[in-house]
């Protein structure tokens, strides 16, 4: 096998492990509080990508107080803000609904950085955009179809700008942080951040199902840190451009996922949306924005 075929199964495989984290949401959704859940998950993340990075030699650089004040603001929105809200939209939401519009992180990223940082956008990324706000229009406001819900789409999609903020905050670190090296700093920082509200949550009082807590431990375990190797390891054998064309797997992924496992059907705007979002991520693509998604501590 190439390299560059090992890259595109790597790269592959990280982006499947995004989308599970759609089903793995909603499984959480109905067993834990959300800050709660996010607390678990980060509590069994960190120590894990602390090894690693102990492992592979991974140090922290010397950080001005404006990085450190960057990287707790990034904390609390790519990481704490992103899951609660996910975990959140997912208790009123379906699965399949959810997919379609966390497959729009690249491009809703792209908007970000257009409006805060006033960049100048491109013919292609106008496209992306107008694709992509076609695609969550064409699932958010039809609260009757798949178990979708407008209050539980407009959640998904604020996790969505929660985690668009969090790689537009990382433009503005003046010191080059290892990705592995920030991510277990997220890791830790987001656990810090979520276990204080998740005991206001008062946890132990609900029961606890079993798919839940597996699902909780999948999402710490798998996603966060294998997906970030993976994702890492195949990005390392690709060009930036390869590597953005494989965000198409997740939403794709997500929608299948949710109807294999938890049974979802999958209507004819839900297939629209997709079509909508994986044209808009193409075209992303193929125009070479520097939005493209990056998997980091933020999920």
């Amino acid at each position: 096998m190439s390299r560059q075929v090992q890259g595109y199964l790597y790269l592959a495989l990280a982006m499947l492990t995004v989308g599970s984290t759609v089903i793995a949401s909603k499984l959480i959704a109905s067993g834990f509080p959300p800050f709660t859940a996010t607390a678990l998950r980060f509590a069994l993340a960190f120590p894990v990508l602390l090894v690693l990075m102990r492992a592979s030699g991974g140090r922290l650089p010397k950080l001005s107080g404006h990085d450190r004040l960057i990287l707790a603001i990034q904390a609390g929105a790519g990481s704490v803000g992103y899951t609660t809200l996910l975990i959140s939209g997912l208790s009123l939401t379906s699965a399949a609904d959810a997919g379609v519009i966390i497959g729009t992180l690249p491009v809703v990223s792209a908007a970000i950085s257009i409006l805060l940082l006033r960049e100048r956008p491109g013919r292609g990324l106008l496209l992306a955009v107008a694709l992509a706000t076609a695609g969550v229009l064409s699932i958010a406001f039809t609260p009757n179809a798949a178990g979708g819900s407008p209050a539980g789409n407009v959640l998904i999609f604020c996790a969505v700008v929660c985690e668009g903020l969090f790689i537009l905050l990382n433009k503005r670190l003046k010191t080059e942080i290892p990705p592995l090296a920030q991510s277990t700093v997220m890791a830790g920082i987001g656990f810090a951040v979520a276990v204080i509200p998740a005991v206001f949550e008062a946890p132990f009082a609900r029961d606890m199902s079993t798919s839940a807590v597996i699902a909780v431990v999948y999402y710490a375990l798998v996603p966060t840190a294998g997906g970030f190797l993976l994702w890492y390891a195949g990005a390392a054998r690709v060009s930036g451009t390869e590597a953005a064309l494989f965000t198409t797997v997740a939403p794709v992924s997500a929608v299948i996922l949710a109807f294999l496992i938890l049974g979802e059907p999958i209507g004819l705007n839900q297939i629209v949306g997709v079509a909508c979002v994986l044209a808009a991520m193409l075209g992303l693509a193929f125009a070479g924005s520097r939005a493209a998604m990056n998997i980091s501590g933020g999920r």
